[in-house]
């Protein structure tokens, strides 16, 4: 997965992120995707993340990761 620079990511549509109203977990790619779920997993173990954010989140990059293979 190639790291998304700081201009990358500004360029991004809020649509391309897993929480949209925070721009926070972006899935530009597939591989994005599969690394934002396992990141919102680590974050609900934390206790940073709710479970319901998390489903929001796996929701969007099962769609990402289905459509782009």
């Amino acid at each position: 997965m190639a790291a998304l620079t700081t201009r990358q990511r500004n360029a991004l549509p809020k649509s391309a992120f897993g929480l949209p109203g925070s721009r926070r977990f972006p899935m530009p790619n597939r591989a994005h995707a599969i690394a934002a779920k396992s990141r919102a997993t680590q974050q609900v173990k934390a206790g940073n993340l709710s479970k319901s954010s998390q489903a929001k989140i796996n929701a969007k990059a099962n769609s990402i990761i289905r459509r782009r293979k």
